[in-house]
């Protein structure tokens, strides 16, 4: 009967720590999961911006695959859309930018924006959430959006600053 009983306790001990480790797996399957619902709306251009944009091919391409990003519900979605944007900010970096955006400031903010991609491909890369990184990535390109913004509303003519021949 003694012998039966510690037969029944091990038994049980046994089936108790299967479920703890089935629990545990469970918990990390949450963990790595997208929240498609929590991503920034995009920075509305104004008029002048969008003109100008519309010639610059390669910050096209780059919107197109932020838009497919939007599109995304699960992480395999996700990491084929940074792969995508991975590309499009490479050749948009060292492509030519139209000669009022050729500055630092949208230069150093592209770099930010490339700095979240990579956040974000390294937290898919290591089952992570990825739901943090990706509204950086995201607000690090509405900034970009509104520094072209921002160009275009604060336009300074140097010439008028520079000139000191005149009284």
């Amino acid at each position: 009967m003694r012998k039966t009983r510690e037969i029944f306790i091990v038994l049980l001990l046994i089936c108790g720590c299967k479920k703890a480790q089935e629990t545990s797996k469970d918990t990390s399957d949450e963990v790595q999961s997208f929240d498609y619902q929590k991503l920034p709306k995009k920075i509305e251009m104004n008029q002048d911006a969008v003109v100008i944009l519309d010639g610059w091919e390669e910050f096209k391409e780059l919107t197109k695959s932020i838009d497919v990003l939007y599109r995304s519900t699960n992480n395999e979605d996700l990491s084929l859309a940074i792969d995508d944007l991975l590309e499009k900010e490479k050749k948009l970096s060292q492509g030519k930018y139209p000669e009022l955006f050729d500055t630092f400031q949208i230069k150093s903010r592209q770099r930010v924006f490339k700095t979240s991609l990579l956040k974000v491909k390294s937290s898919i890369l290591n089952k992570v959430d990825t739901t943090g990184p990706t509204v950086e990535m995201l607000n690090a390109y509405n900034i970009i959006r509104q520094q072209f913004n921002s160009i275009l509303s604060s336009q300074l003519d140097t010439k008028l600053i520079l000139d000191e021949s005149e009284p």
